[in-house]
């Protein structure tokens, strides 16, 4: 009967899941105390942590400042040379001083020419390159925080995370075109390695710590080396992971030296593309890291960098706050924290003590916070400083900040404690988590403030030149018949793309005077656009141009840019400056300018060209801020409202016009294209 009969079915074999390795918790340097067994700490992984960070750092690519003029006329303008044949030269871009790399250079150019092959603008390659940097530092820095989360703390990991995402210093380090940023990517890296404890067993530690911190060096920022000499220590002189018995200490002190050299050699092969690059840019032998150190540190009593200026010592200590704020105090109490734990809650630095044949995890962690302090003081004792400087320890400041959190919320679990009696009841309460989390709201909400400060007190050079590419140039194109007009009417993103080529018919010539530093490069000025200085009162070393080259660039031909061995005769390392290089203000059919109404200042060299109006008129000026006549707080924090905005007084950041001259031009260019000829 039917109900008798067994069906027997026969299924494949099906392969085993494979299993997805859990990393051990409490495992890392630091150990939590309270609710051990607990749910674990919300932090991302790293493709989430990569796409948090990138909205935040592609942000900062499309709309930080140029901090720095060196960043331009270094780098930038180099860059532009090579792209598209014309630019600023400064002298340390020339053979015959030779202190920048066309090696680092050259590390941007295919990105700059990606937006060419899409048929856009120069433009369009400004933002490609930005954003590009806006990547790798992304990357770097999310590899940072879940290194920190698997090696240090998992609480560790997440502040640092939040910190790192809202600080206003990596928001304008991320995206900058400076060594000094190259030299921060490849540290970071390099950090997240030295962030095991060494061993003989880790040979991967050890060459790629090395090879890490040594691309920074001789690709980005030669000095950016010291921040390895903690990690040099533990190589050589600390146990680390290893178990080492007295009797063996010998032969284990002549192994791990004996890595680290190797290690070293290796890594010395990096000079070899980079020496092989610059040596053929410049056209003759130049090791460009040992020209950087050469003329920093044995440049002699009359040249050197303090001939652009000097510091006070508690210079890096303002200049952090402005981009750390309350990060700053606890970063640098990191350290004495770390004694602080160690006496009054040892057992978070492991639950067992360690013997005499290894590291205490005292001495491992202190040794991975060091690298802030000793970068900090090599920098404060130069009499030369500079914001952009103190880049290579951006990430190591949010890192230090975060283990001090963490430590002091330890202490406060300690005092809780004590007072209750209770392990249970602290394990119950939310006043530590309210704390820290308080913490990272507030730093994040006071650089949210000063990013938006950046953006609102400063931003108007880049706006200005925005609008001559926008505005401006279309409008002649328009007059003269060279480009149809726009119908009535016409939103801003439905406008097309224009092509500047015919701007070369007016044969322009844009001028800068006292705000030379403010220039933000020649990619942000169509072709046909001649950009020239005009004598201020500034009286140092201004750039002179490279010699043009109109060959097209391309693979088997792309070093032809003859000014890349070309030393103009009057660039000098001395910072004299050279007037061969300014133009008549006569010559100039735009000229960009800064005049403050409110309070105004003139000289015959700079006189007020924007109340001029016979000679000049405003094609567009915007809101600058009047540093010296605005409150020290309102001017550093942006607020809404005019009961804040009233304490700042503003200043008009100009693109002037010369009325007779764009005028004629305007009627000749016309009279040429009704003629055909055009």
């Amino acid at each position: 009967m039917a109900s008798n009969v067994q069906t027997l079915r026969l299924r494949r074999k099906e392969d085993p899941k494979p299993s997805i390795p859990t990393i051990a918790r409490h495992s890392g340097i630091l150990q939590d105390q309270l609710r051990r067994s607990a749910r674990k700490p919300w932090n991302p992984d790293f493709s989430t942590a990569v796409r948090i960070l990138l909205l935040i750092r592609v942000a900062a690519a499309m709309y930080t400042n140029i901090q720095d003029c060196d960043e331009v006329f270094n780098f930038w303008e180099p860059l532009h040379y090579i792209d598209h044949g014309h630019g600023f030269q400064t002298w340390e871009v020339t053979p015959m001083y030779a202190i920048r790399s066309w090696a680092y250079v050259l590390l941007h150019l295919i990105f700059a020419r990606l937006p060419r092959t899409l048929n856009l603008g120069k433009r369009p390659a400004f933002f490609a390159v930005r954003i590009t940097l806006a990547v790798v530092s992304t990357l770097c820095e999310a590899k940072l925080c879940r290194t920190v989360v698997e090696k240090v703390n998992e609480r560790v990991g997440r502040y640092l995370f939040f910190m790192l995402l809202f600080s206003t210093g990596m928001w304008n380090a991320a995206p900058a075109f400076l060594p000094s940023s190259f030299a921060m990517y490849a540290t970071t890296i390099a950090f997240t390695y030295s962030l095991e404890p060494s061993s003989l067993k880790n040979k991967r530690r050890t060459l790629f710590a090395t090879m890490l911190f040594g691309t920074g060096a001789i690709v980005g920022w030669p000095f950016a080396l010291a921040l390895s000499l903690p990690f040099v220590s533990e190589e050589l002189l600390v146990f680390g992971g290893d178990r080492v018995e007295p009797s063996t200490r010998r032969s284990w002190m002549i192994s791990r030296w004996k890595r680290l050299f190797i290690a070293g050699l290796v890594s010395s092969l990096i000079f070899v593309p980079v020496i092989a690059i610059d040596s053929a840019a410049y056209g003759g032998w130049n090791i460009v890291p040992w020209n950087i150190v050469r003329y920093n540190v044995f440049g002699g009593s009359d040249r050197g960098p303090e001939l652009y200026g000097t510091a006070p010592w508690y210079f890096y200590i303002l200049n952090l706050l402005l981009n750390f704020n309350v990060l700053v105090p606890l970063a640098f109490v990191s350290l004495p924290g770390l004694a602080v734990t160690y006496r009054i809650d040892r057992k978070r630095l492991g639950m067992s003590k360690p013997g005499p044949d290894q590291s205490s995890p005292f001495t491992l962690l202190a040794l991975r916070l060091a690298p802030l302090y000793v970068w900090t003081a090599i920098l404060t004792a130069q009499a030369h400083k500079e914001e952009r400087f103190m880049f290579p320890a951006y990430p190591l400041i949010c890192f230090n900040a975060a283990v001090a959190l963490y430590l002091i919320r330890g202490w406060m679990e300690v005092a809780y404690i004590s007072a209750t009696k209770s392990s249970y009841r602290a394990s119950r309460s939310i006043i530590f988590g309210a704390i820290t989390c308080t913490v990272i709201a507030v730093t994040g909400l006071i650089s949210l403030s000063r990013v938006l400060a950046l953006w609102y007190y400063y931003h108007a050079p880049l706006s200005t030149f925005n609008h001559l590419e926008a505005t401006e140039l279309p409008r002649l194109l328009n007059v003269t018949g060279l480009l149809p007009p726009l119908l009535p009417g016409t939103d801003e993103i439905d406008r097309p793309s224009i092509d500047m080529t015919p701007i070369r018919a007016f044969d322009l010539r844009l001028c800068l005077g006292k705000e030379w530093y403010r220039f933000p490069g020649h990619y942000l000025v169509p072709n046909g656009v001649k950009v020239d200085f005009v004598k201020s009162e500034f009286d140092g070393l201004l750039p002179a141009h490279f010699e043009e080259s109109h060959a097209k660039l391309a693979f088997n031909g792309w070093w032809d840019r003859p000014g890349l061995r070309i030393t103009p005769a009057s660039l000098n390392d001395l910072n004299k400056e050279a007037p061969e290089f300014y133009v008549p203000i006569e010559s100039c059919d735009y000229l960009v300018d800064l005049d403050f109404p409110k309070h105004p200042v003139s000289s015959p060299l700079e006189p007020r060209y924007a109340i001029d109006n016979e000679t000049w008129e405003r094609a567009s000026c915007l809101p600058f801020l009047d540093v010296s006549h605005s409150s020290l707080l309102t001017r550093t924090l942006w607020l809404p409202g005019s009961w804040w905005q009233n304490k700042n007084e503003f200043g008009d950041y100009c693109l002037l016009k010369n009325r007779e001259k764009v005028h004629k031009k305007e009627v000749e260019v016309a009279a040429r294209v009704q003629e055909g000829k055009l």
